[in-house]
């Protein structure tokens, strides 16, 4: 598929509409239906909306749990076409389905592995609280748990997909350990010292066992590029080595465009390690949050693209995915702001290098918010194509 200097994409999540969250419960009322009207006219789905009202009061009125349970799931396929839809019509030319019917990244993943058991809810950096599982034995493949959803999404659009799912390091990190022991200290000094080997052992074998079979149905069935989230990546800076073996044994002899998103990171503490990072093909990064042109710095300066000089000087193979968008503010950035980011990476890394995407997901802005970014986004992209041809 060609794609234009300067491509644009989403990086993940989309904010789910209320129609869909409260639909799929039977509980939309009028103003959600209102506001699903609003939407199907604003991106030319006018035809679609009646059909979906129509499914929303059935599974309100349903009774029966088993036709309530399939009638929900064919309103979350309708988000997916609703979300590939609202992607197109702001302009953006690689585009998944903002994890419509997901539940999150840690929780969906971990729910379709062997050898995790849930213990509770703990509390967030982004989200209130999120369901905190324990590796309790050795984890091993169960299902291709994003497979159905990419089924369902391959030929509803011209547009290039790029499957996002979660990383093995980040899985490990945010699990508890009851499994990896003191590997075969018998007293209680071997096990000072053990908790980094135990997260080595059970991230690579998440890598091994199931994030790897997980991408290889993923490419068998047709997927061309999967992104690799890995938000935990800087937990630990002494274990950047550890996310990088662990992106390598993911994607190990298959034959499907990776890349790694890595979101609010001190990206400096991947070098030199990012140089053993095989076949990866970008490395999306957070930019826009950092920057600091709204201060009254000179566009030339652009401290929160400072660390591409690195990604220069180091000559790491692949592209970047240029953040241009802080997805934690309401704040729409100009299409011009855009088009100056872009060049600025341009400049230093070469126009064919650079990929344009917001920091992270939109899913923490309001879906009006997040379409007028992506706009505004791809406006700047025009733009910066006009001048850096």
């Amino acid at each position: 598929m060609s794609l234009p200097l300067f491509p644009t994409q989403e990086i993940g999540s989309l904010q789910k509409p209320s129609w869909r969250v409260k639909g799929t419960n039977g509980t939309a009322n009028d103003d959600d239906l209102n506001q699903l009207k609003t939407w199907y006219s604003r991106l030319k789905m006018n035809e679609r909306a009646p059909c979906v009202i129509s499914l929303i009061r059935k599974i309100r009125d349903e009774k029966e749990k088993e036709k309530s349970l399939d009638l929900s799931r064919q309103l979350k396929e309708e988000s997916q076409i609703f979300a590939l839809r609202f992607l197109e019509e702001a302009g953006l030319d690689i585009i998944y389905d903002g994890e419509q019917t997901r539940i999150e990244m840690y929780e969906d993943p971990i729910s379709d592995i062997n050898g995790f058991k849930f213990l509770g809810l703990v509390r967030s950096f982004d989200v209130m609280k999120y369901r905190k599982a324990a590796c309790i034995a050795r984890p091993s493949f169960k299902i291709p748990y994003h497979l159905d959803e990419f089924l369902f999404l391959k030929g509803k659009t011209q547009k290039e997909l790029k499957v996002p799912i979660t990383g093995a390091y980040t899985l490990a990190e945010w699990s508890y350990n009851e499994f990896y022991g003191n590997h075969g200290n018998p007293d209680i000094f071997g096990l000072f010292g053990s908790e980094k080997i135990d997260r080595k052992e059970m991230a690579i074998e998440i890598a091994r066992n199931v994030i790897r079979p997980n991408i290889k149905s993923l490419a068998d069935a047709g997927a061309k590029w999967v992104q690799i989230d890995e938000p935990a990546a800087t937990t630990y800076p002494d274990e950047v080595e550890l996310v990088v073996e662990a992106f390598n044994e993911s994607v190990k002899g298959l034959d499907v465009k990776a890349s790694i998103h890595m979101c609010f990171s001190d990206y400096r503490t991947f070098f030199p390690a990012i140089l053993e990072m095989k076949n990866c093909f970008q490395y999306a990064w957070e930019f826009a949050n950092a920057d600091t042109l709204s201060l009254g710095i000179s566009k030339e300066e652009r401290i929160g693209y400072r660390i591409l000089d690195l990604f220069k000087e180091h000559k790491v193979p692949g592209t970047i995915g240029l953040g241009v968008l802080n997805v934690h503010t309401n704040f729409v950035e100009s299409p011009e702001l855009v088009r100056d980011r872009i060049l600025y990476a341009s400049k230093i890394l070469g126009p064919e290098k650079v990929y344009v995407n917001p920091d992270c997901g939109l899913r923490t802005r309001t879906l009006d918010i997040a379409f007028d970014k992506l706009r505004s986004m791809a406006e700047g992209a025009k733009l910066a194509r006009k001048n850096g041809a």
